[in-house]
C-alpha cells in the first residue's frame, strides 16, 4: 500500500477559495478547524454569494442570507475573515476576469497555502461536478501563479505581487497528501449545520444536524495509506 504523507503544516496563513457558501463545509472545514486550533490564520474567499442556491428563495433574499450563514459557519471553525467577490452564482466561467479577481484576493491576503475545492468534471462516475466549482478551481489554481507575476494583470498593480508556497486541492481521488481531522469532525458538523436555511430546503425531511453529520462522515473517512481514523485528502502543488 502506498503511503500518503501529511499535508505540510509549517505555515501560518492559508486562504480557502471556493465558489459558494457551504462549499468549504463539505469536508474541508474539518481541516480548517484543525489549523485554527494550532493558532494558524485561515481566511475565506468566495466567488459568489450563493444567491441562486435555494429553491423558492429569490436571489435578492437568498444572497444576504447565505452570506450570513457562511460567516456564522466560518466562526465555528475559527475563521474571522470572509470575503465575497460578487460574481454571479451559477454563471461562473474560468475567465481572465475571474483569474484577475482571485489573483487580487491572493495578493490582499498573502497566504502561504491556498486551498481549493475539487474542480474535476465529476465527483464519481455518473455524478457531475458543478460548473461553478470547475470554473473557480481552474481559475484559482492559475491565479496562484498570476498573483506572483507583476505583468499579467496591470490593473491590480497597486497590490504587491505575492507567491504562495503551495496550493492544495481537495480531491475525491488522486490524493497526494492528507490531513488528520479525527479530532475536528464535530466542529466541521457544527460548521455545516450553520447553513440551516439552505439545508432545510435541500432536504426538508431530515433534521439539519443529521444532514450535517452524514455529509461530514462521508467526506472525512479513512484514507488508504494514511494513518488516521478520519482524514481529508488533497492534491498538493508547489510554487
Amino acid at each position: 500500500m502506498t503511503s500518503v504523507p501529511p499535508l505540510p503544516e509549517d505555515w501560518q496563513r492559508a486562504l480557502v477559495i471556493v465558489a459558494h457558501p457551504d462549499d468549504i463545509e463539505y469536508g474541508v472545514a474539518a481541516a480548517v478547524a484543525r489549523w485554527t486550533g494550532q493558532g494558524k490564520d485561515v481566511r475565506y474567499v468566495l466567488a459568489t454569494s450563493g444567491e441562486a442556491g435555494i429553491a423558492g428563495v429569490p436571489p435578492a433574499e437568498s444572497g444576504p442570507l447565505r452570506e450570513a450563514e457562511e460567516r456564522a459557519s466560518a466562526a465555528v471553525v475559527g475563521v474571522r475573515e470572509v470575503e465575497f467577490l460578487g460574481h454571479p452564482d451559477g454563471r461562473l466561467e474560468a475567465s481572465l476576469e475571474l483569474r484577475r479577481d482571485l489573483a487580487a484576493a491572493i495578493r490582499r491576503h498573502r497566504p502561504e497555502l491556498v486551498v481549493l475545492g475539487h474542480f474535476g468534471p465529476t465527483w464519481a462516475p455518473g455524478f457531475v461536478n458543478s460548473a461553478d466549482h470547475r470554473a473557480v478551481g481552474r481559475a484559482g489554481l492559475d491565479a496562484v501563479s498570476d498573483a506572483g507575476n507583476e505583468w499579467i494583470f496591470p490593473e491590480i498593480a497597486d497590490l504587491a505581487p505575492w507567491t504562495a508556497r503551495w496550493a492544495a486541492v481537495a480531491v475525491p481521488s488522486g490524493v497526494t497528501h492528507a490531513v488528520d481531522v479525527t479530532a475536528t469532525v464535530g466542529a466541521a458538523e457544527a460548521s455545516l449545520a450553520e447553513h440551516r436555511r439552505y439545508l432545510e430546503v435541500l432536504d426538508p425531511h431530515r433534521p439539519v444536524a443529521e444532514q450535517a453529520r452524514a455529509v461530514v462522515t462521508m467526506t472525512t473517512g479513512p484514507l488508504p495509506g494514511f494513518p488516521a481514523a478520519r482524514a481529508v485528502g488533497f492534491e498538493l502543488f508547489t510554487f
